[in-house]
């Protein structure tokens, strides 16, 4: 097998580094699966929280190989009703939880190809109560890093859960949407739309919801966060000076706020679910 036909395994979860619960997880998949990749996209999502495991899995999938398997454990019912699920993702598949985990990297109006996981396809030992991502998870992530189809992990499922998409709303002037992350430099990541900049134009595409894109002049696009803190929008940190809140275009294409040689979460008092306008009118 050529290192180019070699499956990847992707993993997201909320485990953190300081317990052995990541490398459990991936020893189960390097027993079942010895010649699949494996990429921790991160470990490091907040305890629990499903909507920024959401937000960090719509980020990273485009940049995967095709083909890939997410194995995405952020699973705050595990031991409940809540379903064990694998379904297609627009470059590969996913594995976890049926939380909303998966719900914003699927794309407008698409077929839902998604199974149930019986765990009794996987193993004929009785799955922990709280460790699905060893027992379930890992296990049906390396059947389809294997190649298997969907089918043979369980039976079809109709739906899966899906959460509230992030804000994103046209007003007068401008569109209003809110914080959807904090990256490890406390930059705030928005839900503004997806920006690009040509020459003295902007256009904005909103990235959760099928609204058409919007072109202006990038010169009058400003943030506002509240009264009184309005940024006009920059490119990099050093357009502004040190200690100075900026807007700019973020890696991922997403409106970002940020303080040149700070942090803006604390410097700002930003955290995600607060509200952000954009205006470029008026």
């Amino acid at each position: 097998m050529t290192e180019r036909e070699r499956p990847t395994v992707a993993l997201l979860t909320d485990f953190g580094t300081r317990d052995a619960y990541p490398g459990i997880v991936k020893g189960v998949l390097a027993s079942r699966a010895p010649d699949a990749r494996l990429i921790d996209l991160t470990h490091e999502i907040p305890a629990g929280d499903v909507r920024a495991a959401a937000f960090v899995l719509w980020q990273a999938l485009p940049y995967l190989p095709a083909g890939s398997v997410c194995l995405a454990v952020v699973d705050p019912g595990v031991g409940t009703q809540r379903r064990p699920i694998a379904l297609r993702l627009p470059n590969g598949f996913g594995v976890g939880p049926d939380n909303g985990l998966f719900s914003w990297v699927l794309s407008w109006g698409d077929a839902l190809d998604a199974v149930e996981i019986d765990p009794a396809r996987l193993s004929s030992a009785t799955p922990s109560a709280t460790f699905h991502g060893r027992d379930v998870f890992a296990p049906a992530a390396a059947r389809l890093a294997l190649g298997a189809p969907l089918s043979d992990l369980g039976p079809p499922q109709d739906d899966i859960v899906r959460l509230p998409t992030p804000g994103f709303t046209r007003i007068a002037g401008g569109v209003a949407g809110e914080v959807v992350w904090i990256d490890s430099f406390g930059n705030a990541v928005t839900s503004l739309g997806n920006l690009r900049l040509s020459g003295d134009r902007a256009e904005l595409t909103p990235c959760w919801h099928p609204l058409p894109a919007t072109s202006f002049h990038a010169a009058a696009a400003r943030l506002a966060l509240g009264p009184g803190i309005v940024l006009p929008l920059s490119r990099t940190f050093a357009d502004v000076p040190a200690g100075e809140p900026l807007a700019y275009v973020g890696s991922s294409g997403l409106i970002e706020i940020g303080i040149h040689r700070g942090r803006a979460d604390t410097g700002l008092g930003l955290a995600p679910g607060q509200a952000v306008t954009l205006l470029f009118e008026g």
